[in-house]
């Protein structure tokens, strides 16, 4: 028999991976066990970043879906991350909130498809923002006021999909 041939189930030094029912698994469970494997990586990574990029917008840990797997384990399947959103005190804190909203949302390798609608709320917060900016600025210089200049502005970058977020809302990015 060859090295190649030799199945960590058929190696004295490996147990079988068993299943609930203390029996040993079939191969289609084995496979099913380490796609399981997988997905719980590839969960618990995503979700952690979000939490990293997330600082102090997220209002809570990640939450796991789990799934049950033949051998009696859970595994995550899917998962979120709360993030409060609101409005700053000024179109400034605005932007800077919604930028770091978006990273949050966009900091996984693999946005989902609720990542990139969080993204784009995060956009739209940010648009609004910079209309306040123009407007202000517009008043200013309407009304002679010298300090105009020192007034910074700011462009927004990415996508334009139409989603909204308003003030207080809670938005929960998924795996």
């Amino acid at each position: 028999m060859s090295i190649s041939s030799i199945s960590a189930s058929s190696y004295s030094g490996f147990p079988a991976p068993t299943g609930s029912n203390g029996q040993p698994l079939t191969p289609a469970q084995q496979k099913q066990v380490a796609d399981l494997q997988a997905a719980d990586r590839d969960v618990r990574a995503h979700e952690q970043a979000h939490m990293a990029a997330a600082g102090g917008l997220a209002t809570g840990g990640a939450s796991f879906t789990y799934q049950t797997g033949p051998d009696g384990k859970q595994y995550a399947i899917a998962g979120e991350v709360p993030i409060a959103i609101s409005t700053g005190s000024s179109p400034q804190q605005t932007i800077a909130l919604a930028r770091q909203m978006e990273k949050a949302a966009l900091a996984p390798a693999d946005p989902s498809p609720q990542d990139r609608k969080v993204a784009a709320s995060a956009q739209q917060m940010i648009a609004r923002a910079e209309a306040q900016l123009r407007e202000q600025q517009m008043q200013k210089q309407q009304a002679g006021s010298p300090d105009q200049a020192a007034s910074p502005t700011y462009s927004a970058s990415g996508t334009t999909e139409s989603a909204t977020a308003t003030s207080g809302s809670l938005i929960n990015t998924y795996a």
